[in-house]
């Protein structure tokens, strides 16, 4: 019993960095993360983008699908169409949406990450967790956060076809590559 008692004693000691550990997680900003996801796929896009020859952006893996240049010209037209939604003060860029070419189609779906990172860096954690006012008719109600996920999770879609295609062609998609 003279053992126990010391041990009981530490309990609630134990008990109350339990309950602090929670505290600390609430300094997480959801802004913060949200730009840290929007610009990391900026950059995971351009690589696969830049990955496939010139000579092979109009590559399709079906005649129904897409060529691959036209698959990163649909991330951009998806990016600017559906962030519009967000409002803020960044003006929407003007990209040609019958743009071709490796480098001018990269540099539109750049633009459109741009954009997004633009609109982001105007969010707090307070504001990006309100409703848009018009949002796409097909989300239906949606706040800031849930545009910018939607537009991750639709351009994650894309780039699995995208590694489909390079490996269609003999590539390696870049996240796949081993030094």
């Amino acid at each position: 019993m003279r053992h126990t008692f010391p041990i009981l004693m530490l309990v609630p000691f134990a008990l109350a960095g339990m309950v602090v550990a929670p505290a600390a997680q609430s300094s997480v900003s959801i802004q913060a993360e949200m730009l840290k996801d929007w610009t990391g796929l900026k950059d995971t896009m351009d690589k696969i983008a830049n990955e496939m020859p010139e000579d092979k952006f109009t590559f399709k893996s079906t005649p129904a699908q897409r060529d691959y240049g036209e698959q990163i010209t649909h991330i951009a037209q998806a990016n600017l169409g559906i962030l519009r939604a967000v409002g803020g003060n960044t003006p929407a860029p003007t990209i040609d949406t019958k743009v071709t070419g490796k480098a001018a189609t990269i540099k539109a779906m750049d633009a459109s990450f741009d954009y997004g990172t633009a609109l982001l860096k105007e969010q707090t954690d307070q504001t990006i967790l309100q409703p848009v006012q018009n949002p796409p008719r097909f989300l239906g109600p949606s706040t800031r956060a849930r545009i910018f996920t939607f537009l991750i999770g639709h351009t994650w879609d894309i780039y699995g076809q995208m590694a489909v295609y390079l490996r269609l062609n003999g590539l390696v998609p870049p996240a796949s590559q081993r030094p």
